[in-house]
């Protein structure tokens, strides 16, 4: 666990940051933590340890897990060239621990996941066809050494909320979503041979989010 940190320390520290990108990239990274509980998700992790950003995106909550969360290490894969680039340019300018971003064809998981101790799959999952969900995971986990924690966080499509988050994805990531109900989540990662740890539930204005820590055995 983390020294006590808030939201506004997070908005402080991006909003501090000066770099190249587009409007809707740059109002992703400086206000995101409005929407999504990244104070959290900084709080499940332990100094020291190799941290992996599945869909890692421009790359701010990798910079503030660099910042707040003490890693050893940073690793991120992303879809888009565009977004790898915004985040090794953040990297570059910010950050002070080791780090590598590639691009990802969003099926073939990098070898260079077995090396990390923690895998963040945040807001991903829906983005996934939803007939390669599974598979997706699968595919995951897979690759991590046992032994690694898998913290998946994203929208609970149980909720009668999930309706916000579409609209919302049609505006910034022009498609809809498919947000899964929170245990069919659960039920593939038993299948796959990993252990839940921990399950919360929680809204962040309209947004209804979930996250779980499974455990690869």
């Amino acid at each position: 666990m983390q020294n006590q940190i808030s939201n506004r320390d997070l908005l402080q520290y991006l909003k501090s940051l000066d770099f190249t990108a587009g409007f809707v990239d740059k109002l992703k990274v400086y206000y995101r933590p409005l929407v999504c509980p990244f104070v959290d998700l900084i709080g499940l992790l332990k100094p020291g340890e190799k941290i992996g950003d599945v869909g890692c995106g421009s790359g701010q909550f990798c910079l503030l897990l660099a910042e707040f969360a003490k890693p050893s290490y940073i690793f991120g894969i992303e879809i888009n060239d565009r977004l790898v680039e915004n985040a090794r340019q953040l990297f570059d300018r910010y950050a002070h621990v080791p780090y590598h971003f590639e691009k990802f064809d969003g099926v073939h998981f990098p070898d260079a996941i077995g090396d990390l101790d923690v895998v963040f799959l945040n807001d991903v999952l829906h983005h996934v066809p939803k007939d390669s969900q599974h598979q997706f995971m699968k595919g995951l986990l897979a690759k991590m050494k046992p032994g690694a924690r898998l913290i998946i966080k994203d929208i609970n499509g149980a909720s009668p909320l999930v309706y916000f988050n579409k609209m919302h994805d049609l505006v910034f990531a022009g498609e809809i979503g498919n947000e899964l109900p929170p245990a069919t989540v659960d039920k593939w990662l038993g299948e796959e041979g990993a252990k839940v740890l921990a399950f919360k539930k929680q809204r962040l204005y309209v947004y209804p989010h979930y996250t779980i820590v499974a455990e690869k055995h």
